[in-house]
């Protein structure tokens, strides 16, 4: 990092004026973002068929997930055969939900379904200090139906249900998780960003390569799981 690598110094009032002038973007892309939002509460949504997933207590309908719930945000976390150590973009992503109660109030869960079989997701959920219900599609087609085959990516679904009837309402994937995400949220205020290289940044700025700076699926486990317990 060069050691110009500050911003530039003014007084207050002209400090301000440059904040108000962003201020103005910032106003504008979250009305833009609300005007999104609107236009997901008007998508319509695709019935699914039944499905069989497993549970740490047995096999469980699709509909079994959404307990006495109405409504259904699913994280697709990736996972590698025989791996100990699974995707560490999906492993920090998922460790920021360490309290989703407060989703009752709005008649909705938050649960993870991974390809992995469910006595290795439920270890390893474990070993990281996952505090979020887990559940498995290993063997069945559910994965592949939302966007998230066997040794492929990653994946949010949301659903909505009607008595045993489960809709599909919404999906994304890719850099689509991160309105989700407070990693990036909160990294993103700082002055130097992500600092990763593909960064439109002021000359002198410290760039690392893209995902350098992440963490791996061990430090997690150190910070929060059984083995840092």
């Amino acid at each position: 990092m060069s050691s110009n690598a500050l911003p530039p110094v003014v007084d207050a009032k002209a400090w301000q004026r440059e904040l108000d002038a962003l201020r103005v973007r910032e106003k504008a892309a979250t009305r833009e973002l609300d005007a999104i939002a609107a236009q997901r509460r008007r998508l319509p949504m695709v019935e699914m068929p039944e499905y069989t997933l497993q549970s740490a207590e047995g096999p469980v309908r699709l509909v079994d997930l959404f307990e006495d719930k109405k409504q259904l945000i699913v994280y697709n976390h990736m996972w590698f055969p025989g791996e100990k150590w699974q995707c560490s973009g999906c492993t920090g992503f998922t460790s920021q939900y360490s309290r989703l109660d407060f989703l009752a109030q709005w008649d909705a869960r938050f649960v993870i379904v991974t390809q992995g079989p469910i006595d290795e997701a439920l270890a390893y959920k474990e070993r990281v200090g996952n505090p979020m219900t887990w559940y498995s599609t290993a063997g069945g087609p559910f994965g592949a139906d939302v966007g998230a085959p066997p040794g492929a990516g990653f994946a949010v679904n949301v659903f909505l249900r009607d008595g045993d009837k489960v809709y599909r309402t919404w999906h994304t994937d890719g850099r689509g998780c991160e309105q989700l995400s407070h990693t990036f949220a909160l990294i993103d205020l700082l002055p130097y960003g992500r600092q990763e290289e593909w960064q439109d940044v002021p000359d002198g700025w410290p760039q690392s390569p893209t995902y350098s700076r992440w963490m791996e699926s061990q430090k997690y486990a150190e910070l929060y799981g059984a083995d840092g317990a």
